[in-house]
C-alpha cells in the first residue's frame, strides 16, 4: 500500500534499541509513544495541523531516557507515532467508529470505544484525526509493520533479561499533559508510577521506585490518574519473574506543550533525571529478586551483537 512507512521494502525501521555495552541490569526500558516519523498519508488525510496530531505524543521521552544504556540496560523506542498505531494497546482493541469494516468483537475495549484503540480515532482533547472512517486492511497493515515488530522486540528483550538474571523489570516510559496531572491535585504530581494497583510488580519494586523519585525532589503519585496500559498489564506477571512499572512524567517539566517543543529547561531536567535512571536500573529490591547467571561467554556474545 503506497504511502505506508516502515514496510519491508522501506529502509526506515519502525523501532530502535539502544543497547548497553554490557548487560548489567535486570531492567528493560521502553518508550512506545515518543515516535515522531509521521506518514505523509496521515498528514494529507487529517484535517489537523501536525502540531495538533502530535498532542498525544510523548514527545522527546526517549531523549530524557537516553542515559539508560550507560546504566547497563536496553532502551527500546518506537519511531512510528502514537497517532498512527498505538503500541500500548492490544492488537484487537479496534474502534468500529473509526474502522469501516471492523470485525465483530466479543468484548468491547473501553479504550477503543473512547477513540484510543490500536489505531486511534482521536488525539489530545478528543480531536478527530480523520474526517471519516478507514478500512480494516489499513489497520492490519499498520499492526503488521509497526505494532507486531515492537512487541516482538520487547518480548525478546524481556525474556533475554529474565534468562540472564532470573527476573526482569519493564519500565515503560511515558509523559502526561500537565492538565491531566493537575486533575489529581491542585498542583499535581511530577511523576505517576503505575503498577496496575499492585498487580504488575512486586510491591517492593514500586515502593523503591517511589523513594528514588521522591529523594530526587519529585512529587510522586501512584496509579492515579494512570495505573498502566496494555504493556504494563501484559508484562506485569510477578509470579513468572516478570514485573512492570509505567512511568508518567509531567510534560510541563520539560516541554512547551502548545508547540510540542523542548523548552529552555529541557537539558537541565534531563540532567536531573539521569541519576534517577541510574538508581532505577540498579534497584536493591530488583537485585533481591534476581539470580544472575555468571556466563562470560554470554556477555561476550551480547557485546558482539
Amino acid at each position: 500500500m503506497q504511502g505506508f512507512p516502515f514496510s519491508p521494502s522501506d529502509d526506515q525501521s519502525p523501532l530502535e534499541v539502544a543497547e548497553p555495552a554490557r548487560l548489567s541490569s535486570a531492567a528493560v526500558f521502553s518508550s512506545p509513544h515518543s515516535g515522531r516519523a509521521y506518514p505523509d498519508s496521515l498528514i494529507r488525510r487529517s484535517p489537523l495541523h501536525k502540531t495538533l496530531l502530535r498532542s498525544s505524543e510523548d514527545a522527546f521521552v526517549e531523549e530524557l531516557f537516553a542515559s539508560v544504556p550507560e546504566c547497563g540496560a536496553p532502551l527500546l523506542k518506537a519511531h512510528f507515532p502514537r497517532a498512527w498505531v498505538d503500541a500500548n494497546r492490544a492488537a484487537d482493541e479496534l474502534d468500529p467508529a473509526l474502522i469501516s469494516d471492523a470485525p465483530p468483537q466479543r468484548l468491547r475495549s473501553p479504550r477503543a470505544t473512547a477513540g484510543l484503540g490500536v489505531a486511534p480515532r482521536v488525539v489530545g482533547e478528543g480531536r478527530r484525526i480523520y474526517p471519516g472512517k478507514i478500512p480494516y486492511a489499513e489497520v492490519r497493515e499498520r499492526i503488521a509493520s509497526c505494532h507486531q515488530p515492537y512487541h516482538a522486540r520487547l518480548a525478546a528483550l524481556m525474556l533475554r533479561t529474565r534468562r540472564r538474571f532470573g527476573a526482569a523489570l519493564l519500565l515503560d516510559c511515558h509523559s502526561m499533559p500537565s492538565e491531566s496531572a493537575r486533575q489529581s491535585g491542585e498542583r499535581g504530581p511530577d511523576v505517576v508510577l503505575g503498577d496496575r494497583h499492585g498487580l504488575a510488580a512486586h510491591p517492593e519494586l514500586t515502593a523503591e521506585a517511589t523513594r528514588i523519585f521522591v529523594e530526587a525532589g519529585f512529587r510522586v503519585a501512584r496509579n492515579a490518574p494512570f495505573a498502566g496500559g496494555y504493556i504494563t498489564q501484559f508484562w506485569g506477571r510477578p509470579r513468572e519473574g516478570l514485573h512492570a512499572l509505567q512511568i508518567e512524567i509531567n510534560r510541563g517539566l520539560y516541554l512547551d506543550e502548545a508547540r510540542v517543543e523542548r523548552h529552555a529547561g529541557f537539558g537541565a531536567f534531563r540532567a536531573r533525571l539521569a541519576p534517577v535512571i541510574a538508581r532505577l536500573a540498579a534497584m536493591e529490591s530488583l537485585a533481591a529478586l534476581t539470580r544472575p547467571q555468571e556466563d562470560p561467554e554470554e556477555d561476550f556474545r551480547f557485546a558482539a551483537e
